[in-house]
């Protein structure tokens, strides 16, 4: 790489860390318009600071969020307002999920922390007939579509970090306080392993560095 490519990603690094901003939590409309107006229950795998948990509550008679880190839960539960129908547990995504049912289960930027395949095998035993799973995953990067909505996601980050800051420096926000590693799995193997595990799951990429699964228990 030469001298100016490492410059200007510098500079990029230096923009974003000033102006950060929660690609999750960009995708929360979304998720929401996968889920029916009103369900009974749902759950969130790797809850954090409760932001989504929150957001499910509008939908769901009640609301359980899952995180292994029990700081972020700790703090997820001081965000909850006494009212709202959402508990917490410091839990393992695989083992901590208990026997109970749910209508609605979403995981956003966490599957890659865990064993894939199986993941998915837990998240289909614990979701209801007729419920909804929803994930928004990483992937690592391999193919060259991949490189070229990675490109793109380029000036869509920038544009977004002003957008949602101002165009000024901002905190980080809370809900990014959670330490994250790099996606080991590409996009066609998170596809043929779900599946695998999913028939009739739909899948698809996504900018800003993500994609996208939905898939609907009969």
């Amino acid at each position: 790489m030469s001298d100016l490519p490492r410059r200007v990603l510098r500079a990029l690094e230096r923009f974003h860390a000033a102006r950060p901003w929660d690609h999750n939590a960009h995708f929360h409309p979304w998720i929401l318009r996968q889920v029916p107006d009103r369900v009974r229950s749902a759950l969130d795998v790797g809850c954090g600071s409760g932001d989504l948990a929150r957001l499910l509550a509008g939908r769901a008679e009640r609301v359980h969020g899952i995180d292994a880190d029990p700081e972020i839960t700790a703090r997820a539960r001081e965000l909850t307002p006494a009212t709202t129908p959402v508990t917490y547990t410091t839990a393992d995504a695989l083992t901590g999920l208990g026997d109970r049912s749910y209508d609605v289960i979403t995981c956003v930027a966490v599957v890659h922390h865990l064993p894939f395949a199986e993941a998915l095998e837990v998240f289909r035993e614990r979701l209801a007939p007729g419920g909804t799973l929803v994930i928004v995953g990483l992937a690592r990067e391999a193919t060259l579509l991949d490189r070229l909505l990675g490109l793109a996601s380029i000036p869509l980050n920038i544009l977004m970090a002003v957008l949602k800051n101002g165009g000024g420096r901002a905190p980080r926000p809370v809900s990014m306080t959670a330490r994250t590693r790099p996606a080991e799995l590409t996009f066609p193997e998170i596809a043929r392993q779900a599946r695998a595990v999913l028939p009739g799951v739909r899948l698809r990429r996504r900018l800003l560095w993500r994609y996208t699964l939905v898939w609907r228990r009969r």
